[in-house]
């Protein structure tokens, strides 16, 4: 029988990143064979795949990319099924690796992607039969804009990408701390323009029903719900919501701030939890 000598286990391992001894019996199985040794991983992990294809993989991390010039970002989660293979560092290297390969392209072009030598969804599947957890790509979201800067929270649960109006001093201070306000408050819209006209009505509603048990005059209501449309807006978008490090001034002023033509004009944000 055909033993493998520990450089070969260590080179496959360094490729597929399956454990040394699922290497070893590959390379056992494959007779020294090193391409049929991968392959016989990847087959692994199919299996391994088809069987929790039902099981929910809710933990992971979240990493956002932007590219060298600032103008476009892509935010993926990598998910898989406990916070302890989340946590592990081979994993969330993957996770920037695969975000770095996703930017400028759609989902489905990064997942056709060419990996080192596999396609992306692939690699999901051979990583499922080495990590034994269900791994997919889950969240995917894209952005382009003049400038762009970048926030990942500490454990890599939530990230945001911010775009502001030009690439001018103050700029990259302004866009990672923008980046920090939309990871930490969630804003629903950018601005009251950006709201849905489903979730103006619903708030509308709530706030109509309230005024009435409270049993104010039908004639007031309207001037009433204004008021509580503008608080609204304070508190859930993005420009009009107070500064987390500065709750004196709007995001929109501390941007203007540090350089009076700025502007936030867009982000998106990506959340496990």
């Amino acid at each position: 029988m055909y033993t493998p000598v520990a450089a070969d286990v260590a080179k496959l391992r360094n490729t597929t990143g399956a454990g040394m001894m699922d290497c070893k019996k590959a390379l056992t199985e494959a007779e020294g064979d090193f391409d049929k040794a991968i392959e016989i991983l990847r087959k692994k992990g199919q299996k391994v795949a088809a069987n929790r294809a039902d099981r929910e993989s809710t933990e992971g991390a979240v990493i956002a990319k932007v590219n060298g010039d600032k103008t476009r970002g892509v935010i993926i989660a990598l998910n898989c099924e406990t916070d302890f293979v989340a946590k592990n560092e081979d994993f969330v290297n993957l996770a920037h690796d695969l975000a770095e390969l996703a930017l400028g392209k759609s989902k489905e072009e990064f997942l056709a992607s060419d990996y080192k030598g596999i396609t992306v969804a692939d690699k999901l599947t051979e990583q499922t039969g080495v990590i034994g957890e269900k791994i997919e790509v889950g969240s995917f979201e894209t952005i382009e804009g003049p400038f762009l800067g970048a926030y990942i929270h500490a454990g890599n649960k939530i990230a945001a990408i911010t775009s502001l109006s030009e690439n001018v001093s103050g700029a990259e201070e302004a866009a990672k701390s923008v980046s920090m306000q939309v990871a930490a408050m969630n804003p629903i819209a950018l601005d009251e323009t950006k709201v849905s006209q489903e979730t103006i009505d619903k708030e509308l509603d709530i706030e109509r029903e309230l005024l009435t048990k409270e049993g104010k005059p039908a004639n007031i209501i309207d001037n009433i719900l204004k008021g509580k449309m503008q608080r609204f807006y304070k508190d859930n978008t993005l420009v009009h919501q107070s500064f987390i490090k500065d709750p004196n001034v709007s995001v929109a002023d501390y941007v203007k701030s540090l350089n009076d033509g700025l502007k936030v004009v867009g982000f998106v944000r990506v959340s496990l939890t």
